[in-house]
C-alpha cells in the first residue's frame, strides 16, 4: 500500500545523473516531440515506403511545421506536474495530470483521439483524476470492454524520467497515468513496459534486452512473446498500429530494424524514426513512442538542430521548454547550478 504525507505532496528521492544520463533524458521529450512533429504530416498514409520524412506539418490537424500533436500536447500535460518533483501516483499528481488533460482538451484541440475525446469529454472542465479514471471504465463499459487505443502509450515518456529511480515505482505510475483515460490493462501494460525500457536506455546508453526489464514487466509472458515478435517480424507487419499492443510493437521493429550507422551512430535516431513512419497509418503516434525511446538511447543532442529549432505546441512552450521540463523532472523539481532551467537568463560570476 502505498503511502504519503499529510497533504499527499509527496517528492521523489532525486537521482545524481551524469551529464551524459541527463542529455539522454531530456531526448526522451525532444525526441518523443520530433517524432510527432515529423509523422504528423503523412498520418494515416499507406504509401511511406519510399519517402523521406521532412518536417511538413498539415496532417489531419493542419499543423505548422514543427507543431506537435496531441501525443505531445498531453506529454507536456504530465511533465508539468512532473517537474514539480511529485510521485506520480499520488492523488495529487494524478489530479493535476487530468486537470492539465482537460484545459488542453477546452482549448479545442486541433486533433484528438476518439477514445481520449470521449473519455475527457465525459470528465468535465474540472475532473480529478479518480473521476476521470471513472470516465474512462464508462467509456470502457460501453465499448464492450475495449479501451485499448494507443493514445496513453504516445504520452507516457515523462513517467519514466519521473521515476528512473525506482522501476517498480514506475510501473505503478504508468498503469495509473494510463488509466485515466484508458482502462484496459493491456494499454497501461504496453506503457509500463515502454516506460521501463526507457528507464535503461537513458541509465545505461543502451537499449534493452528483455532481461533487463524482466523482473518489473506485468504479465511477462505476453510481453516477452509480444517483443520477441517485433524483434522478428519487419517493421511494415505493423500497420494495425492504432492499439497500444500494435504502436509498440511498430516502434520498437523499427528501432530494431534500423541500423545503426558506422560513421555516426547517433544518426539511428533519425534513421529510426523515419523507418517508424514508413510504416504508415498512425504516423505520428507511433514516431512518437519511437522517438521517447530513441531519445532515450541517443540523447538531446541527437535530435537535430534544423528540427529543435521548430518545434512548438501546446502549451505554448518550444522544445527548449520540454528540455527544462525533463531536467526538473529527473532532478526531482529541483534546479542546476545558477539557478537553470527556471530562470530567464544566467548572470556573469
Amino acid at each position: 500500500m502505498l503511502m504519503y504525507s499529510d497533504n499527499d505532496m509527496l517528492k521523489r528521492w532525486m537521482m545524481d545523473l551524469s551529464t551524459a544520463q541527463t542529455d539522454r533524458a531530456c531526448g526522451v521529450l525532444l525526441a518523443s516531440a520530433a517524432g510527432d512533429a515529423l509523422g504528423a504530416g503523412y498520418e494515416f498514409r499507406t504509401d511511406l515506403a519510399d519517402v523521406v520524412p521532412a518536417m511538413i506539418g498539415g496532417g489531419l490537424g493542419d499543423f505548422a511545421p514543427g507543431e506537435w500533436t496531441d501525443d505531445t500536447a498531453q506529454a507536456a500535460a504530465i511533465a508539468v506536474v512532473a517537474a514539480d518533483g511529485l510521485d506520480l501516483r499520488s492523488p495529487e499528481a494524478l489530479d493535476r495530470i487530468a486537470a492539465g488533460f482537460a484545459d488542453w482538451y477546452a482549448g479545442g484541440p486541433a486533433d484528438v483521439g476518439v477514445q481520449t475525446s470521449s473519455v475527457l469529454a465525459r470528465a468535465g472542465a474540472s475532473p480529478t483524476g479518480a473521476g476521470m479514471a471513472e470516465a474512462a471504465k464508462v467509456v470502457h463499459d460501453h465499448n464492450g470492454g475495449r479501451s485499448a487505443g494507443n493514445g496513453s502509450l504516445m504520452r507516457t515518456g515523462p513517467v519514466a524520467l519521473a521515476h528512473l529511480d525506482d522501476p517498480a515505482a514506475l510501473v505503478e505510475a504508468a498503469m495509473a497515468v494510463s488509466a485515466l483515460t484508458h482502462h484496459q490493462d493491456i494499454a497501461g501494460e504496453a506503457c509500463a513496459v515502454w516506460c521501463l525500457m526507457i528507464r535503461h536506455a537513458v541509465l545505461t546508453g543502451d537499449l534493452p534486452t528483455w532481461d533487463d526489464i524482466a523482473p518489473w514487466v506485468p504479465s511477462p509472458e505476453r510481453w516477452r512473446d509480444l517483443l520477441a515478435e517485433a524483434e522478428r517480424r519487419e517493421p511494415s507487419y505493423f500497420v494495425q498500429n492504432g492499439w497500444a499492443v500494435g504502436a509498440l510493437q511498430a516502434a520498437w521493429s523499427a528501432i530494431t530494424h534500423t541500423p545503426v550507422p558506422s560513421d555516426v551512430p547517433c544518426g539511428h535516431l533519425q534513421d529510426g524514426l523515419a523507418t517508424a513512419i514508413r510504416i504508415g497509418h498512425d504516423t505520428d503516434t507511433v514516431a512518437a513512442i519511437a522517438g521517447a525511446l530513441l531519445g532515450a538511447r541517443w540523447g538531446m543532442t541527437a535530435v537535430p538542430g534544423e528540427w529543435r529549432r521548430i518545434l512548438h505546441g501546446w502549451p505554448g512552450i518550444t522544445g527548449k521548454g520540454l528540455e527544462k521540463l525533463a531536467y526538473l523532472t529527473v532532478n526531482g523539481g529541483e534546479v542546476g547550478a545558477y539557478g537553470w532551467p527556471k530562470v530567464d537568463r544566467i548572470a556573469e560570476v
